[in-house]
């Protein structure tokens, strides 16, 4: 039976429960806010089960203190976007992480598996998937919504215990370990995008200017959703961000019509892109990360190239091809020529000098 915690003081009493494990998971909605809105915490420690009501007047900072131990590692299927609903109470993020997803992966299990399907490949459990989208935010929750939580954690601990063997049989377990160290250290650090025009691909044959406003915009829209928490197409949409950077409007009543629709682009906002969109670039302004061409055949042949080496590899070390080197890597190795940051650590004495070589020759 799971507790149901919305005082400070019950969550007092399983501060007090011994162990280093914690299965972790949570609740969150995200469909009107920039950031997702924290509706659920549950935790697995020794054996029993909570489920944290963050809605609640509950003083956080016990949970955040065991889960931010180093000492403390938290088990936790693909972690990422619950980092993400945490970040507010754990603003340094986890002290130390299991992700069960990566494990898997790494086990040769599948890459990407969902919880569900990890449970019944390991614990032979078929886990119900009706509250997947649940309003979560609900008070109070169902019966059925309780359960689904519960479930979320009760089977960690398992997991945990199988797929440690597991990575230690094949030798991954510190290379897993490095990836959720690295996956923490991005929660840690979530810095925006200074460049995120280079997204934009079919803007290659833009003007400087042309490009520059549109950095700029992306740049506005972003801290704005982020001010006024609401998701970044509420405030400007992909087509209407590219119509608007390759030809400003005249004046407010332009901006006004061509902006129709758009559920946050409201008075301040509305003003603030005009402005954004009418006064000069700056020469720092003007000093940016170009767009990359569209993909043309040298480049589609080259990565194939790229990404011969990297199937061999993950086929000799029997791991998916997308944990040792997603396609999205070899890109950003074409294109500039430089070592991506994400493929240091592990990674880098395994494929390095194959693809950097293989490229020279290209």
């Amino acid at each position: 039976m799971a507790a149901w915690i919305d005082r400070t003081e019950r969550l007092h009493d399983f501060d007090h429960l011994p162990g280093r494990l914690v299965g972790l998971d949570t609740e969150f909605m995200r469909t009107d806010s920039f950031a997702p809105k924290l509706a659920l915490i549950q935790i697995e420690i020794d054996s029993r089960i909570a489920l944290i009501d963050p809605i609640a007047d509950i003083d956080m900072s016990v949970l955040a203190r065991r889960l931010g131990d180093p000492n403390t590692i938290s088990i936790m299927h693909s972690a990422s976007e619950d980092l993400d609903a945490l970040s507010s109470l754990l603003p340094n993020s986890l002290g130390t992480l299991f992700d069960t997803q990566i494990a898997a992966a790494f086990c040769g299990l599948g890459a990407g598996l969902g919880y569900q399907k990890l449970v019944l490949i390991v614990c032979g459990v078929d886990l119900p998937k009706g509250e997947t989208r649940s309003d979560w935010l609900q008070r109070p929750l169902t019966p059925s919504q309780l359960e689904y939580a519960a479930q979320d954690v009760i089977h960690l601990p398992v997991l945990h215990a199988d797929l440690s063997a597991r990575l230690s049989s094949r030798g991954f377990a510190d290379w897993h370990a490095e990836d959720c160290a690295r996956m923490l250290a991005r929660a840690r650090h979530r810095e925006p995008d200074l460049q995120p025009q280079t997204a934009y691909r079919g803007a290659a044959e833009w003007t400087r200017e042309q490009q520059a406003r549109l950095r700029r915009v992306l740049i506005w829209r972003d801290a704005t959703a982020r001010r006024i928490d609401k998701p970044r197409p509420w405030i400007l949409d992909d087509p209407r961000i590219l119509d608007l950077a390759a030809n400003p409007p005249a004046n407010a009543n332009e901006l006004a019509e061509r902006g129709r629709g758009l559920r946050a682009l409201r008075g301040t906002e509305r003003a603030e892109l005009l402005e954004v969109l009418r006064s000069p670039l700056s020469a720092e302004e003007l000093d940016f990360e170009s767009i990359p061409a569209a993909a043309d055949g040298e480049e589609r042949r080259v990565i194939r190239a790229l990404k011969e080496i990297v199937t061999t590899r993950a086929g000799e070390l029997d791991l998916p091809e997308g944990l040792l080197c997603s396609r999205r890597h070899l890109e950003s190795l074409y294109l500039s020529r430089q070592w991506p940051a994400a493929l240091e650590g592990w990674r880098k004495p395994l494929l390095h000098d194959a693809l950097m070589n293989r490229l020279s020759e290209l």
